[in-house]
């Protein structure tokens, strides 16, 4: 508690400088939330499976409910799961990691569908850097290029693919060279513009939200998959 007292003391401290005070406020409101977060207004009554990603998505699922008490109408939440940098085991270690994925997706999307009736306000999707190489290096499978994305939400397109599936062969039509390194069909700002549009950002302001990525958006053609209702 005196840990507690010192630092809101040096928060509430006035230093004059603009970017202080500011970084401040968001360390406040921290403190606030997390005071709602243990209180039993926060209380999700849904299982969650356990594990670091379904704690994350059940911690989400928290400040979600929260909603009404804190003023936050639109939001964006960032969740890791580490592990699929794999060199070797990839037949049981992404059978492992996917299953936490599913399980995770699975009980948050029941959360905000039947306890917090949100689900059509609420869209998760998956984000990786890189894919995985179809030849493996000397240790096992090594860094490739194209991935495959899940996004999951009451109001999203489901059941449907995008993009074109890959051909799985060696030096093949989908290969930038001979190892399996596969090339993307559908780029990442294909996705985050979609996203970006449900969110309300117009066709004129996805040059500035995009910024530098916006060439490689063009390249790729068309900005709205629709895959959002």
């Amino acid at each position: 508690q005196a840990r507690l007292t010192g630092m809101q003391q040096l928060l509430e401290f006035d230093s004059g400088l603009a970017l202080v005070q500011a970084a401040n406020q968001v360390r406040r409101d921290a403190l606030d939330l997390n005071a709602l977060l243990r209180s039993g207004s926060a209380t999700i009554t849904t299982p969650f499976p356990g594990g670091s990603l379904s704690d994350q998505l059940k911690q989400v699922a928290k400040i979600i409910k929260l909603r009404d008490i804190t003023g936050v109408k639109r939001q964006v939440f960032f969740c890791l799961l580490g592990g699929f940098d794999t060199h070797g085991s990839q037949s049981w270690e992404h059978w492992n990691l996917l299953r936490q994925v599913s399980e995770a997706l699975a009980a948050f999307y029941k959360t905000t569908d039947e306890e917090l009736g949100v689900a059509t306000q609420v869209t998760s999707f998956t984000l990786s850097d890189f894919g995985r190489s179809l030849q493996p290096s000397g240790s096992g499978s090594d860094h490739g290029w194209g991935n495959h994305q899940l996004i999951l939400g009451g109001a999203v397109q489901g059941g449907r693919i995008h993009g074109t599936f890959p051909s799985l062969a060696l030096g093949g039509p989908n290969d930038s060279g001979t190892r399996g390194t596969l090339i993307p069909t559908t780029s990442t700002e294909q996705m985050g513009a979609t996203l970006a549009k449900w969110l309300g950002v117009t066709d004129a302001d996805l040059p500035l939200v995009f910024a530098n990525l916006y060439q490689n958006l063009n390249l790729f053609g068309e900005a709205d998959l629709g895959f959002m209702g």
